[in-house]
């Protein structure tokens, strides 16, 4: 499938965002959210992905990160969604609490019922919308669009009031984020 965004290679800072599908809210929940923590924290350590901002919303991710020469960016993203995709399913099967199993169940079987390449369930839209940042302004508006998010959302009064996200380390004092960032 073709698209105009696509990953060009290594030289600049992408702007990435991924989707549930059917923009589900899963990432209501701390135990989902630190999933995809986990493995962008991973992807950190083991696969060359450097981030310079995050967020995570309820129904999606912005991130603003660039890739160690020699990294593949599609591939990284893709095992980034693929292995949420496989935990974070596992654990609403597995959760007894989860209120919303069998809803949240029906939408993605129904999406991997879609399309041949899924075992059984669809977590993830299928697009990344890689923006390269290759100017300061277009890095600096994503910056700020990435982490007003919540705020615009009415979720918080400031971005660093938001967990989930680098905003913490951005707009505050001597207060850290839960990833490790690479500043530009």
């Amino acid at each position: 499938m073709s698209t105009k965004y696509k990953f060009s290679g290594n030289d600049y800072p992408y702007f990435i965002t991924s989707t549930t599908v059917e923009w589900v809210d899963v990432f209501t929940r701390n135990l989902y959210n630190d999933i995809l923590v986990d493995s962008f924290r991973y992807c950190q350590i083991h696969q060359g992905l450097r981030i310079h901002a995050w967020i995570i919303m309820t129904n999606h991710f912005h991130i603003i990160c660039s890739f160690k020469q020699c990294n593949s960016p599609g591939l990284i993203i893709k095992n980034i969604k693929s292995f949420t995709s496989r935990m974070i399913i596992a654990r609403i099967t597995n959760n007894p609490h989860e209120s919303r199993k069998t809803w949240l169940l029906d939408i993605f079987q129904k999406h991997g019922n879609r399309y041949k390449s899924n075992y059984k369930y669809k977590f993830w839209q299928r697009d990344n919308h890689p923006i390269i940042l290759d100017t300061p302004i277009k890095l600096q508006q994503r910056m700020d669009y990435l982490h007003n998010n919540p705020v615009r959302a009415g979720f918080v009064l400031s971005p660093e009031d938001w967990a989930y996200g680098s905003g913490i380390d951005y707009y505050s004092q001597n207060r850290k984020g839960l990833l490790e960032l690479e500043y530009l």
